[in-house]
C-alpha cells in the first residue's frame, strides 16, 4: 500500500511541475486553452485512479500526456462534427510527426513560451497576467483574484471571457518572434512575480496548490534574464525574488511560529542569495531605466543593511516606497509606505497615509491593510480601534502561524 501511495505522490508532484508544459503542448494543437486545461484535469483524475497499474508508463508525465491526449480527442469528438474535427484529431494522435519543439527555437522552455503567448496584443491587457497564472502555472481563480485584489467571481468571469475570445478569434497560441518579446515582457514579469508570491506566502506548505511556486518563479525569472539579459526590469524582478527567498528560512522559528521581518535574525538569511540579488540590482541600475521591480528590490536591499548595522534604514525604505507609489499608484504600496513613514515620523503620520486609501474597496478584505492599521493604531494609543482592526486582520488571515502572531499582538492591548 505504501508503494501505491508513494507512486501517487510522485505522479501528483510531476503533474504540478509539468502543468504548464502539458497545457502548452495541448493548447498549441487545439488552440483552445480551456479545453486543454479540462483535458489535463481529467487526465490527472484518471491517472490517480489507475496509478500504478501494469502497463502504465514509468514516467508520470508521459502517462498524463497520453491520457490528456485521449481526453482532448474525446472532447473534440463530442463538440465538433466529424469532418470539421478531422484535422485537429490527426494533430493530437501519437503518430503525429509535427515538430513539438518549435517554441524552443526562440524560448527554451514551454512554460515561458506559453507565458509570452498569453501576452498576445489581441488579448485584453488586464487579463493577460491572470490568464498566464491559470493556464501556465495552474492557480485557481480564487488565488489569482487574491493576487489582483478582486472578488473570485469577477476573476472567474474575466478568465472565461478571455478564453472564449481566444477561441472565437482564433488567436494563435504560439510564442512570438524574438523582436516581439520586449513589448510583452511587462505582463510576463507581473505573472511570474505573482506566482512567486503565492508560493512564498505559504512557507509552511499548507496549500498543496502552491508547492514549489516560489522555486518555479525564480526559475522562470532566471530564464527571462538569460533570454533578455539587458532588460532592467527582468533583472530587478529576479533580484526582488532572490532577496525575498533569502529570508524564507528566517520567517519561522524552531516550532513554526511566525517571525515578522523586523524581528528576524539576519544571520539566518541566505547570504549567497542576497549577494546574487545585489549583483543583479547593480546590473539593472547600470541600464539607467527605473521601474517597479527595481524599486521593490531596492527596498529589500535597504532592509538587508541591518545585517551590518543592526538597524533598518527606514528613511531609505520610506523614500523608495514614495517613489514606487508615484510610479504605480498602488494602494498596496501605500500600506507599506505608511509603515515605513511611521517608523521615521511616528504612528500618526503613517495613519494619515492609510486613511488616504481607506475608501479603496479592494482593501476591505486585504489582510495586510488591517494588520498595518491595527499596528499603527496600537502605537498611537487607540486601543479600541486597534482591537477592531486586529479582529479584522485575524479573520482574513489563512495561515495559522500568522493568525496566532496577530492574536498575540491583539492580546497585548
Amino acid at each position: 500500500m505504501g508503494d501505491v501511495a508513494a507512486a501517487r505522490r510522485a505522479a501528483e508532484a510531476t503533474a504540478r511541475h509539468s502543468y504548464g508544459k502539458l497545457v502548452a503542448y495541448l493548447s498549441r494543437r487545439t488552440r483552445d486553452v480551456a479545453a486543454a486545461q479540462d483535458a489535463l484535469s481529467a487526465a490527472f483524475e484518471a491517472a490517480m485512479q489507475q496509478w500504478p497499474l501494469q502497463g502504465v508508463p514509468a514516467s508520470p508525465e508521459a502517462w498524463l500526456m497520453a491520457v490528456a491526449k485521449r481526453q482532448a480527442i474525446d472532447a473534440q469528438r463530442r463538440t465538433a462534427t466529424r469532418d470539421a474535427a478531422t484535422d485537429d484529431l490527426l494533430l493530437l494522435t501519437p503518430q503525429s510527426t509535427e515538430d513539438t519543439d518549435g517554441a524552443g527555437r526562440t524560448i527554451p522552455d514551454d512554460r515561458l513560451a506559453l507565458l509570452f503567448a498569453c501576452a498576445h496584443p489581441a488579448i485584453e491587457r488586464g487579463v493577460r497576467a491572470p490568464l498566464m497564472l491559470q493556464t501556465v502555472l495552474g492557480l485557481d481563480a480564487a488565488a489569482i483574484a487574491s493576487a489582483f485584489l478582486v472578488p473570485p467571481s469577477t476573476m472567474g468571469q474575466r478568465l472565461s471571457r478571455a478564453k472564449a475570445k481566444i477561441k472565437q478569434a482564433g488567436i494563435p497560441f504560439r510564442p512570438p518572434e524574438r523582436e516581439d518579446l520586449p513589448e510583452r515582457l511587462d505582463t510576463v514579469l507581473e505573472a511570474i512575480y505573482a506566482a512567486f508570491t503565492q508560493g512564498w506566502s505559504d512557507p509552511a506548505g499548507l496549500d498543496p496548490r502552491h508547492h514549489n511556486l516560489s522555486d518555479e518563479g525564480i526559475w522562470l525569472g532566471q530564464l527571462v534574464v538569460a533570454l533578455l539579459p539587458h532588460e532592467p526590469e527582468a533583472l530587478g524582478m529576479l533580484a526582488l525574488m532572490l532577496h525575498a527567498h533569502a529570508r524564507r528560512g528566517a520567517r519561522r522559528d524552531a516550532v513554526g511560529a511566525y517571525i515578522p521581518l523586523a524581528q528576524q535574525d539576519p544571520s539566518q538569511w541566505d547570504t549567497a542569495l542576497i549577494d546574487e540579488a545585489e549583483r543583479l540590482l547593480h546590473r539593472a541600475s547600470a541600464l539607467h531605466t527605473i521601474g517597479r521591480f527595481q524599486l521593490e528590490a531596492a527596498v529589500q536591499s535597504a532592509h538587508i543593511i541591518r545585517r551590518f548595522t543592526g538597524q533598518t534604514d527606514w528613511t531609505a525604505v520610506a523614500q523608495l516606497y514614495g517613489a514606487l507609489a508615484e510610479l504605480t499608484g498602488s494602494p498596496v504600496v501605500e500600506i507599506n509606505r505608511a509603515v515605513a513613514v511611521a517608523e521615521c515620523e511616528g504612528a500618526a503620520k503613517g495613519l494619515e497615509i492609510l486613511d488616504s486609501v481607506a475608501d479603496d474597496p479592494r482593501l476591505a478584505s486585504y489582510q495586510p491593510y488591517w494588520a498595518a492599521r491595527a499596528h499603527l493604531l496600537a502605537h498611537s494609543g487607540a486601543r479600541d480601534a486597534a482591537d477592531a482592526a486586529y479582529a479584522q486582520a485575524i479573520g482574513l488571515e489563512l495561515d495559522p502561524a500568522v493568525r496566532q502572531y496577530l492574536q498575540q499582538q491583539r492580546n497585548r492591548l
